[in-house]
């Protein structure tokens, strides 16, 4: 009775991850687009924080969903479209992530997060999700009636998955392995409010941060000035650079994630060239910025327990 228990808990926590997991991707996809895709950070975090033995379900929370669509999709797409649009990306990823697993853990033996293995993972992943994203469009492509979609460039889109990937995982992934290092940190005390107002972090994302990031994305969606457009899409770069210098990779991951939201807001429709051309720059920047404020002494890096009160 006892290892049928054991084995039932083992099931309803497999269960369990895929059911949180196909809600979490649902959602990130309900707001992805090409080039900016979310999905791929919560694939990349949830595969360098969960234990393997609990990858089969991620397989399967991501896999459901896209099996059902393509089975409703056939006859539209054709079966090789179907085929290919069927498997999982969190299942192609683990071919890349579970040697890097197995070679080298999340943190170093000082306990300094190794960040130039996240951003090798990242891109290593990124150049899958293109692969393989790019194959499933030119199968619905080759199975088209002649003149029936439009000319499409599969190295244009190609492109931007490879961008949207690895801008995505910068995205998403570098803040819950934050919050994720802060909630630790806490050593088993309870989180308040009052913690997270008191936050030093927190109060700059309040005061000036997202203020700016507002003004510069309401700049960029109100002027008919395309070079205006640009430098206020640039600047969003300039409080990723401020929190690193104050706050090393926390201070990156948070200013990035509000970065890239306000570039997305501001991307009119699906390969916006202007908008890729910023992304790139932002993405470049990005990695720049985790890789100065991984080895910038942050004040959050060694906690004690009276640190609670500033972070």
């Amino acid at each position: 009775m006892n290892g049928r228990t054991q084995r039932l808990h083992r099931w309803g926590a497999h269960l369990a991850i895929a059911a949180a997991y196909a809600a979490g991707y649902e959602l990130t996809r309900y707001v992805s687009l090409p080039q900016w895709l979310l999905t791929a950070g919560l694939r990349l975090a949830c595969l360098l924080l969960l234990p393997m033995r609990y990858w089969p379900a991620l397989a399967l929370g991501e896999g459901l969903p896209l099996i059902e669509n393509a089975i409703f999709c056939a006859p539209t797409f054709g079966p090789a479209w179907a085929l290919s649009a069927s498997v999982p990306l969190v299942a192609l990823w683990m071919g890349l992530m579970k040697p890097l697993r197995q070679r080298w853990t999340l943190y170093d033996h000082r306990g300094q997060l190794r960040l130039p293995l996240i951003l090798a993972a990242t891109l290593g992943c990124a150049l899958i999700t293109a692969a393989s994203t790019t194959l499933t469009l030119l199968t619905a492509l080759w199975s088209a009636t002649p003149g029936k979609w439009p000319a499409i460039s599969a190295s244009d889109y190609f492109w931007a998955y490879l961008l949207g990937a690895y801008l995505g995982s910068l995205t998403l992934t570098p803040v819950i392995l934050a919050l994720r290092e802060r909630f630790l940190a806490l050593q088993g005390r309870p989180l308040t409010l009052q913690m997270i107002w008191q936050s030093s972090l927190f109060q700059e994302m309040l005061c000036w941060v997202i203020p700016l990031l507002v003004a510069l994305t309401w700049l960029a969606l109100g002027t008919a000035d395309d070079s205006l457009r640009e430098a206020s899409r640039l600047a969003l770069l300039w409080p990723v650079f401020g929190l690193a210098w104050r706050h090393g990779w926390h201070g990156s991951a948070f200013g990035g994630l509000g970065a890239s939201i306000a570039l997305a807001l501001t991307t009119q429709g699906n390969l916006d060239p202007n908008a890729l051309r910023v992304e790139v720059i932002l993405a470049l920047g990005l990695s720049g910025a985790f890789l100065i404020g991984g080895r910038a002494p942050a004040r959050f890096r060694q906690p004690s327990p009276t640190q609670g009160k500033k972070s």
